[in-house]
């Protein structure tokens, strides 16, 4: 019979954990095995089911007491119902859920750090401590590993370091037709000459969009933002107060013609690809850096806040002068985020495109999907001493020429 894995995901909305569980529910089935998701549900349930996953509808983003322990009766039946042989929590209240069924069934549990989730405080430490007791521990990044060992010593030696990936399919300049990126320009009001900083992130404070907006304003006084322009690329779902701050922030320092709310954006690879640049100015640590390795996965060059795990998304001047694919700025410093826009904003044609094939390569030896999916299966493999991560690898490695599967 196929193993059976069972996920346990708060909503499938968008976001990292949510995605995370999609691209493993995938690789599950690639694998032969059953990948069932524990959900209240949302946008991305035809995903998973396309992707060959089942949810198990239930209430697990609650952080009710009564719900949660409700839960882990329900979970523990359904264990014992479909032979699932491990647990997989992806978030802190269905984490408890998970936990108590996994040990009241014996069976192993598994967890993936996917934020930093703030410590404030022993009641919140002790509700984050769930995310700690996993037989395996996932961390996104090291750095995402280190503030778990920091504050679950006792995991150190359970901890692996999994990095997110991107799927090279979907992030690859050559499947993006050029009428995709002209169109995009022309809804943005961009002319095809003009060079766009972009900086694709949802509209908060903890994003640095102040901070882009001040080196907007001190690159256009010294005429450095001439023939290009910065594209804010984001919603604010339920912060429209900080958008009309923006907005107003823009206006008083004379950018409405070089700073630009677009709003949400669906064609991220088409966005990448018509960018000479892509900002990710941080305020706050990033556990990982998704937006980071989208962009270089699409050639498109970075500048990134030195902050949390950012740097481990890019090899930096710092680390190799002449094979880096982005720049490091302090976190906060509009100054010197100026100063590396405009030495972006001046490199020649040859020169950017040299430096987008670097990244993109960079991102194809570390930050792939199918690298990330076979390291997490490997994990289960570890738990279970099962060949699941051997299977996947089998079922998606490329035949060789003048093989034909039947």
């Amino acid at each position: 019979m196929a193993e059976a894995i069972l996920q346990v995901v708060p909503r499938l909305d968008a976001g990292g954990s949510e995605q995370a569980a999609v691209e493993i529910a995938e690789a599950l089935t690639r694998a032969g095995a059953s990948a069932l998701v524990a959900t209240e549900g949302g946008r991305m349930a035809t995903t998973l089911a396309d992707a060959g996953g089942e949810i198990i509808p239930l209430p697990v983003a609650s952080k009710n007491p009564f719900t949660i322990l409700a839960n882990a009766r329900r979970l523990a039946r359904l264990v014992e119902e479909r032979g699932v042989a491990l647990v997989h929590a992806r978030s802190r209240a269905p984490g408890w859920s998970a936990f108590l069924a996994a040990r009241r069934t014996g069976r192993p549990f598994v967890t993936t750090y996917h934020g930093a989730y703030g410590d404030f405080g022993p009641l919140k430490s002790a509700y984050n401590s769930v995310m700690g007791r996993g037989d395996r521990v996932i961390a996104n990044s090291r750095y995402t590993a280190h503030l778990i060992a920091s504050r679950h010593q006792a995991a150190r030696e359970r901890i692996r370091t999994i990095y997110r990936g991107v799927d090279e399919h979907v992030f690859d300049p050559s499947a993006v037709k050029p009428e995709a990126v002209a169109r995009l320009r022309e809804r943005w009001g961009v002319a095809p000459e003009t060079k766009i900083v972009l900086q694709a992130a949802r509209l908060t404070g903890l994003k640095g969009h102040r901070d882009t907006i001040e080196a907007a304003f001190l690159l256009a006084t010294e005429g450095a933002l001439d023939g290009a322009v910065v594209i804010f690329a984001g919603d604010a779902p339920g912060k429209s107060a900080y958008r009309e701050e923006l907005a107003v922030l823009i206006a008083r320092h004379g950018l409405a013609d070089k700073v630009r709310l677009v709003g949400h954006c669906e064609e991220m690879q088409a966005a990448f690809l018509a960018s000479q640049v892509a900002l990710v100015p941080s305020l706050v640590p990033e556990t990982f850096g998704r937006t980071s390795v989208e962009a270089q996965a699409m050639g498109c060059p970075v500048i990134l806040s030195n902050l949390g795990a950012l740097p481990e998304t890019i090899v930096s001047p710092e680390q190799d002068k002449s094979g880096f694919t982005g720049w490091l700025v302090p976190s906060g410093d509009a100054l010197a985020l100026a100063a590396r826009i405009k030495l972006a904003l001046r490199l020649n044609p040859q020169t950017r495109a040299a430096l987008g094939a670097r990244a993109r390569r960079h991102v194809a030896g570390k930050f792939t999907l199918r690298r990330m999916q076979q390291a997490t299966l490997a994990v289960y493999d570890e738990l279970l001493g099962t060949y699941l991560a051997a299977r996947f690898e089998q079922r998606t490695a490329p035949l060789p020429a003048g093989i034909l599967l039947k």
